[in-house]
């Protein structure tokens, strides 16, 4: 038999470009859609250069009908996709909603209309534990309410694990697993790839490695009157690397027919909350570096603490967050040192 050729969409952008690492460590054939909006060309490069692996990589705009039909006319063989493809960004979402659900929406539909039509299809669904807003309990289960959500770009996620348990109910054949991650950090370890956030970064880590390096000016801590041991909010902080091969168990899961139901949840973490202040202590004692910040009010729709139940996970999926909040932040400091140094180049140059 052929090895399994796999579509990642966003393939290029930070999770999936680690997921594709892994699925090609795993011997499976993938190829990229991406339409470089918010990624680089460049990340192909570094795919290529960690597994000795080139994806096939097609740049085309999901939002287009027409051309999402073109390629799966192009590659009749493919039945499994990893969908990545959305944006992301908390605070544009609430400023640009329409953006947000013609990308995150329309996109995930038309999918869903390709391999629908198909005997057999698999589908993984890049989800957030947005969903649960504040939740009841710590920490938190697959079982924990869906809240009303805070920004349209929780609503979108919320709404396409909705579409997607829909086809479900409607075609048996067809089988899903939306992920829920928490907060993916790190990069991977030969720091050829990485988060490449465009301008200013909306996440922790990214932040604190260009603080570090001169970049930024100083990092601002939101609000230290959170009722936690340091007054900063928890967060469960996962490495890229442990999330990326999650995906491979998942989609192993239901090639192998293991899945319980066509339609399952599971929760992305590491089972453990670190606080904003850990998390910086834990960077100046990896890197070395003294970071400058400052402490300034909360933002709104910030939530006191998540972490995730990851029991469902390791037992049904038989994967673990194996890396630490150490590795993980040595890895983005690696990788920040290496952007840097090719900035500089490319203004010399």
């Amino acid at each position: 038999m052929s090895t399994k050729r796999v579509l990642v969409t966003g393939g290029l952008g930070f999770i999936g470009s680690h997921t594709v690492v892994a699925l090609q460590n795993e011997g499976f054939d993938v190829v990229i859609i991406d339409n470089l909006s918010n990624s680089s060309i460049d990340v192909l490069g570094g795919i290529t250069q960690i597994t000795g692996k080139n994806p096939e990589f097609e740049n085309i705009d999901l939002r287009e009908k027409a051309a999402v039909k073109n390629f799966f006319d192009k590659y009749p063989d493919i039945e499994d996709v990893i969908h990545f493809a959305a944006s992301k960004a908390v605070g544009e979402s609430v400023t640009n909603p329409l953006l947000y659900y013609e990308n995150n929406i329309s996109t995930l539909v038309y999918l869903l209309h390709e391999l629908n039509k198909k005997e057999n299809a698999q589908f993984i669904f890049s989800s957030s534990c947005t969903v649960y807003g504040q939740a009841d309990r710590l920490p938190i289960t697959e079982d924990a309410p869906v809240k009303e959500a805070e920004s349209p770009y929780g609503n979108t996620k919320q709404i396409g694990e909705e579409i997607i348990k829909d086809t479900c109910k409607t075609n048996a054949n067809f089988k899903a697993i939306a992920l829920r991650y928490f907060n993916p950090i790190g990069a991977h370890p030969t720091a050829e790839i990485g988060e490449l956030p465009i301008g200013t970064p909306q996440n922790l880590i990214p932040f604190i490695t260009q603080t570090a390096i001169g970049k930024r000016k100083e990092l601002s801590v939101f609000g230290n009157d959170y009722p936690t041991e340091d007054g900063t909010a928890i967060r469960d902080y996962i490495h890229v690397m442990d999330l990326a091969e999650a995906h491979v168990y998942a989609l192993k899961r239901l090639m192998n027919g293991k899945e319980q139901k066509n339609y399952e949840v599971f929760n992305l973490g590491t089972g453990k909350g670190n606080s904003v202040l850990e998390v910086i202590r834990s960077f100046e004692k990896v890197s070395g570096e003294k970071l400058p910040y400052k402490i300034v009010g909360r933002r709104e729709g910030d939530i006191t603490a998540a972490f995730a139940d990851t029991t469902k996970a390791n037992k049904e999926l038989n994967w673990k967050a194996d890396r630490s909040l150490d590795d993980a932040l040595e890895s983005a400091w690696k990788w920040q040192k290496v952007v840097q140094k090719k900035e500089e180049q490319e203004n010399e140059s």
